[in-house]
């Protein structure tokens, strides 16, 4: 039989003990990665100080406390430290044979909901790809017939006619380039996986981002230098730091604004399937920028395939990092209100 400090150790959620008093005598692995905090650091302190609850919830965990029974808070704003509060349910409840001990264990919802979310849109959203790509390759052979005519047309015509074939072959390539990357996006190949200097891969995206779309942005290095390498493809994640340093640097403006890229192992993090089979994914990368944030209304949905919060957006580009992260065995999940906007990539490490 498994002994308590190996069920201490396994439990996916973030769990922590309290005594009496409301101060932390121990932090499970996932609580631990929670708080962004190790439990030496945070013995015998209190757990308010580190941990910010949108509910007035201490009167009545003393009345639980008094009276030896479990408390349920559900749907409160939860933070700490930086990031930016989360959305969980509480459970708090008596430790058997240590008075005045609590268990508090915390379940965050978002991380599950984003995970029964990809698994219903998933195929919904591969045979909208499908089609599409079947269409883009329709359509592109009467569009550059069109294109043609249209420039043909152009010869024969007076300089105020000449707007009407212009604007024809303009939409026309702007048609084109949409579907270039519906094919794209279906005819994406395997990551080639290797061991990868993730700190690499951020220089190379912070320098071309400088040079091209990003030249009015200031990025700041957070990185942690004792990080260990990512099992990726080197060219694949490239593409999945400029995609969101792009999309950072157009929601800015042309004021500029100021992205951070930052990186830290985080031990306890995993991802676990329905099957229960599951894998560590320990070292994590953001890219948090100052911008305006997402759309309220496409905030959960900013994943799936046609989703965009621009006009002319296609809203393949985050579909198309969501997937490159689903093909590394990655995770991807993001935390925006105005003025901050955290993306999170997830990666496991090389062997």
């Amino acid at each position: 039989m498994m002994d308590d400090a190996a069920l201490w150790v396994s439990l996916p959620m973030p769990a922590v003990l309290l005594d009496e008093n409301d101060l932390f005598t121990d932090l499970n692995p996932a609580a631990e990665g929670f708080l962004n905090i190790s439990s030496r650091a945070v013995m015998g302190t209190p757990v308010w100080d580190k941990l910010a609850v949108d509910a007035p919830i201490e009167v009545n965990l003393r009345r639980a406390r008094a009276q030896g029974s479990p408390l349920f808070v559900n749907d409160v704003d939860v933070g700490c430290g930086n990031r930016p509060p989360l959305q969980c349910n509480l459970s708090f409840a008596p430790v058997s044979g240590r008075e005045g001990v609590m268990i508090l264990m915390i379940y965050p919802r978002e991380l599950a909901h984003r995970m029964t979310q990809s698994v219903s849109v998933k195929s919904a959203a591969m045979s909208a790809i499908g089609m599409a790509e079947m269409l883009a390759h329709e359509i592109k052979n009467p569009l550059a017939g069109i294109t043609g005519a249209a420039q043909l047309l152009s010869m024969s015509l007076n300089a105020e006619d000449l707007v009407l074939t212009d604007l024809i072959v303009e939409e026309s390539r702007r048609v084109v380039k949409l579907l270039e990357q519906v094919e794209e996006f279906g005819n994406l190949s395997p990551p080639i996986q290797m061991a990868v200097n993730i700190h690499d891969v951020l220089d190379r995206a912070r320098r071309s981002a400088l040079l091209g779309f990003g030249a009015e942005m200031k990025i700041i290095e957070d990185y942690d230098p004792s990080l260990p390498q990512v099992l990726g493809d080197p060219d694949q994640l490239l593409q999945v730091v400029l995609n969101l340093l792009k999309n950072a640097s157009e929601a800015a403006g042309a004021g500029g604004g100021t992205i951070r890229l930052r990186s830290f192992y985080e031990h306890s993090f995993s991802l676990r399937r329905s099957d229960g089979t599951g894998h560590a994914l320990p070292l994590q990368i953001e890219i948090i920028d100052d911008g305006p944030g997402l759309p309220q209304d496409i905030k959960g949905d900013v994943f799936d395939p046609f989703v965009s919060g621009r006009e002319n957006g296609t809203g393949l580009g985050l579909a198309l990092v969501s997937k490159i992260l689903s093909d590394h065995r990655g995770w991807i999940s993001v935390d925006s209100v105005p003025g901050h906007t955290v993306f999170r990539l997830s990666l496991p490490m090389a062997k």
